[in-house]
């Protein structure tokens, strides 16, 4: 079986997070349906805090350097994600469609690099 990451795009300035508490629980129910449904291929989840919560760590100079704010200014940035076990990429990109549909945002696929 091969790991696959499925990331939760977020587009936070122009879709703030809890911004309509009704379809926001809507929003939930479905992801928790969709999480019941594949239970036995999740590795990990989870959902994460808006970008101006990060720290972003650098080498300066040798150094390492710690600045608050993420590391990209773009108005999209990974939100959560899901890391399943899928057994061909085709059932990873399914399980995919059905992410994204619980969501209501966009999801991306990518496999891991396999451990040789």
């Amino acid at each position: 079986m091969t790991q696959y990451l499925f990331s939760v795009v977020h587009d936070y300035e122009n879709n703030p997070p809890i911004a309509d508490p009704v379809k926001d629980a809507d929003m939930y129910a479905r992801v928790g349906a969709f999480n019941e449904s594949i239970k036995d291929q999740i590795l990990f989840m989870g959902g994460l805090h808006s970008p101006d919560a990060a720290t972003t760590l650098n080498v300066v100079n040798g150094e390492a350097v710690a600045t608050d704010g993420p590391y990209t200014e773009s108005k999209e940035i990974i939100g959560g994600l899901w890391i399943i076990e899928a057994a061909t990429h085709d059932e990873a990109v399914e399980l995919g469609k059905r992410a994204t549909q619980a969501c209501g945002v966009t999801v991306e696929v990518r496999p891991f690099h396999g451990i040789e």
